[in-house]
């Protein structure tokens, strides 16, 4: 059929035919069925509905499989009933708190729940609430930290429009999330960066880039590109001795988009959350290890001091004024809901088995991957569900990982090949995050399919570029 056909069909036609079969008529056996997806002008005609939703499913089905996809720390499982009750939800908007109370008290209650994980102190009067993902979450972080040191510049006498730019500390394994904060607001990014011995940021290095215009140091508890943490204790002991110093103290803000739903259940004991007293904002991803599907994070600042009021914004609820300090206003309410839901239906107990079967995965893949003798392990899941590996040279292949990632797609796996940051560019790396629903049996297929695909490589005859810029370029570190 072709369009001149197609077009010869009109809306009336469409519907008398729809009276008569009652709607009944197969879709791919309808005209309508061949109208052309709209791509830069809305159609003409209206179509019925179970034919557009089949054509829209038809062409983002021939896209990759979310749970093959693993390279992503983002949720791509919840229980049918969380999904139904996160559907039902669709609807109601989340900064109407008036209007919708008992969702802001959802709300109210994840945020009280996160800041019992995190260890805040309630006679600090902490603050937080909920964003658009975690990096909603580290703007947030970002400006109250530089909105603290614009008052104290001002008390010491510092001219904050010099042209010294405030700074902020991180490691060179940052997010991009924070490049765009420094970027929007004028900061001065100072990367600390990594080594060999050192996938993390360390506090010997991390204190030679603070002065009097630092904001604050960003600890990440969980680096992208490799999983680690950085050592949060020890630069809180650094800073500490360096606010005896100054006028001018440095706080932490620590990103803790994957690492802050992992490390109170894998790892309770690990200082890095308020009990440290330079702690004071942590974010985090309630769409990654938080197991919610996309679009919910959460921030919290250790106290009122933390949080400066002129971020603060008073909306009517329930007869009186609740404090919002999101930057994004209208959006669904269902994230929030969903993340309710994973915190009553799984508990502290559940959510520990979930982040622990997850761990014991990737401990699997490593093993596995181990024994295939020929990469060198830079993180083996010892701390969130990451691992990480590079192509031993040694092994004398005359592949690289970029061809070995175009095989693993064949099988519909997306296990991304990218270099790591400053200082380490020349190492090429590949990078699986376990997530819940990556079972053993998964696993264990995902490593006979690497296995097979190695062999398919060592046999090859035309191997791709040693050196490609553009595969370099394939994997973005963005997705928050």
């Amino acid at each position: 059929m072709t369009d001149k056909d197609v077009k010869l069909v009109s809306t009336e036609e469409l519907g008398e035919m729809d009276a008569k079969t009652g709607y009944t008529s197969p879709i791919f056996g309808s005209y309508a069925s061949d109208v052309e997806m709209p791509t830069t002008k809305l159609n003409r005609d209206p179509i019925e509905p179970r034919i557009a939703s089949e054509i829209i499913r038809e062409y983002i089905g021939t896209e990759g499989n979310a749970h093959q996809n693993l390279c992503t720390f983002v949720q791509t499982y919840m229980e049918p009933e969380a999904a139904e009750l996160m559907k039902d939800t669709l609807e109601k908007n989340a900064i109407d708190k008036d209007e919708y109370p008992m969702t802001a008290d959802l709300e109210n209650r994840c945020v009280k729940i996160i800041q019992d994980l995190w260890h805040a102190d309630q006679n600090e009067q902490p603050m937080g609430t909920s964003t658009v993902g975690s990096s909603e979450a580290c703007m947030l972080g970002g400006l109250a930290a530089l909105f603290r040191w614009k008052a104290l510049a001002k008390e010491a006498g510092i001219d904050i429009y010099s042209s010294h730019r405030p700074n902020l500390v991180i490691t060179s394994g940052y997010q991009v999330c924070w490049e765009k904060f420094c970027r929007y607001w004028d900061i001065e990014m100072r990367e600390v960066p990594m080594d060999a011995d050192h996938l993390y940021m360390t506090p010997e290095q991390c204190m030679k880039y603070v002065d009097d215009h630092t904001i604050a140091v960003v600890c990440i508890l969980g680096i992208t590109y490799t999983g680690c943490y950085d050592d949060v204790k020890g630069i809180d002991a650094a800073l500490t001795e360096y606010n005896k110093t100054t006028n001018m103290p440095v706080r932490i803000h620590v990103d803790a988009a994957s690492g802050g739903m992992v490390a109170p259940f894998i790892e309770p004991d690990l200082e890095w959350d308020f009990r440290l007293p330079n702690v004071w904002s942590i974010s985090t991803s309630g769409h990654k290890y938080g197991l919610v599907y996309p679009g919910i994070g959460w921030i919290e600042w250790r106290s009122k001091e933390a949080l400066p009021e002129d971020l603060i914004f008073w909306v009517s609820y329930l007869g009186g004024q609740e404090a919002t300090m999101a930057i994004n206003f209208s959006r669904s309410a269902s994230q929030i809901v969903g993340q309710y839901y994973v915190f009553m239906r799984n508990g502290f107990e559940g959510t520990k088995e979930i982040q622990q079967r997850t761990m014991d995965v990737a401990h699997h893949l490593v093993e596995g991957i181990k024994k295939m003798g020929i990469f060198i392990m830079y993180e083996e899941a010892t701390e969130i569900p990451i691992l990480c590996w590079s192509l031993d040279p040694a092994a004398g292949k005359k592949w690289t990982l970029y061809d070995l990632d175009d095989r693993l797609r064949m099988h519909g796996w997306q296990i991304p090949a990218y270099p790591l940051p400053a200082n380490m560019e020349d190492v090429t790396c590949q990078r699986i995050v376990t997530r819940a629903d990556l079972s053993m049996s998964m696993a264990d297929k995902f490593l006979k399919d690497m296995a097979a695909e190695i062999k398919n490589l060592d046999n090859a005859t035309v191997i791709g570029q040693q050196d490609s810029n553009i595969s370099k370029k394939s994997f973005d570190h963005s997705g928050r």
